[in-house]
């Protein structure tokens, strides 16, 4: 007979399902048995188009298992986290199990408590600088993680960065396939439980920036309005690459923007050059020996938004019962 999940773990799916996702599609499936709970990715909910071999879909389980395993640590509880364990289950991203009592850190509960503040801003930001010490607080986090954030300002890449951006934003304009895709999970009305919905989408840009937003996620009922000009950009690497660094870079990548969060930053993605063959291609030799790229961070300060909606937790949790 299977046991009622314990609050904590109810705290923690909770947690688990405010993680970011490509067009907020929530590729993610949970079960539970015992005290383990797993991660699995769910192919019905990775972007046929843009994210054919589902990186960036593992990136956002990545995020998921980050939030579950960090509200658990703010109960209190020790965990043991393993990534792709099974080479049998492609699809089973992360194990966590839980591993006794361990007194919860004053971090720890900070990052828990930014995960229902943590949104996605696809507004203008401020011309405001992020200051030295918010900056090496991202770098921490990331490197906490296995992982690395890399800021463009500082590295001589933002140019050719903006620039593939900019042509990949031009190449799906002109792909009809991206277009339907993006029309499908977009434009949502306010309390959809999936997708983009329009009230937190941005206004369209008064002119052309160095950096191109998705067009898609823009807001025609809104005037247009001046973006930042030059926002703060940073990678998030990974040393090695291939499905178990992306899991990896997602559990950094979601460290990095509850952090942010808790810093009072604003943050977005600029995820168009992972998704098409050409643009993936020049940023992978861009980054040669620095790491592998995993998707790109807009960061900077800016007035709250909508929350886009979740699924409830029931809808993607099974209980596994062990027959005895």
């Amino acid at each position: 007979m299977s046991r009622p999940l314990p609050s904590v773990f109810d705290q923690a799916l909770a947690s688990a399902v405010r993680a970011p996702s490509p067009h907020n599609t929530q590729p993610w499936r949970f079960v539970v048995e015992h005290e383990v709970v797993e991660v699995w990715l769910d192919r019905e909910r990775v972007l046929g188009v843009a994210d054919p071999y589902g990186r960036e879909a593992r990136l956002a389980c990545g995020a998921a298992a980050f939030n579950l395993q960090i509200s658990l640590r703010a109960n209190g509880l020790a965990t043991v986290v393993r990534l792709l364990p099974d080479p049998a289950e492609p699809d089973l991203v992360a194990v966590i199990r839980l591993d006794g009592n361990e007194k919860a850190t004053a971090a720890e509960r900070k990052l828990a408590e930014a995960v229902f503040r943590r949104h996605t801003n696809r507004r203008p930001l401020l011309d405001k600088e992020v200051p030295p010490l918010a900056r090496a607080a991202l770098k921490s986090a990331a490197l906490h993680e296995g992982g690395q954030i890399e800021y463009l300002d500082a590295s001589g890449r933002y140019t050719p960065v903006a620039s593939l951006v900019r042509q990949a934003e031009a190449l799906q304009a002109d792909d009809d396939q991206f277009r339907a895709e993006a029309a499908f999970w977009t434009h949502r009305e306010p309390e959809s439980p999936d997708g983009v919905p329009k009230s937190a989408s941005g206004p369209p840009p008064y002119g052309p920036g160095i950096v191109s937003l998705r067009a898609s996620h823009e807001n025609h009922d809104l005037p247009a309005r001046e973006y930042e000009q030059e926002p703060l950009l940073g990678a998030v690497l990974t040393r090695d690459r291939g499905p178990h660094a992306e899991v990896r870079a997602g559990m950094a990548m979601q460290r990095v923007l509850l952090t942010a969060t808790a810093e009072g930053l604003a943050t977005s993605f600029l995820s168009q050059p992972f998704e098409t063959t050409r643009t993936r291609e020049s940023l992978d030799r861009l980054f040669a020996g620095a790491g592998q790229p995993h998707t790109l961070l807009r960061i900077g300060y800016g007035y709250p938004t909508r929350l886009t909606g979740r699924r409830p937790v029931h809808e993607v949790l099974t209980h596994r019962t062990t027959a005895g």
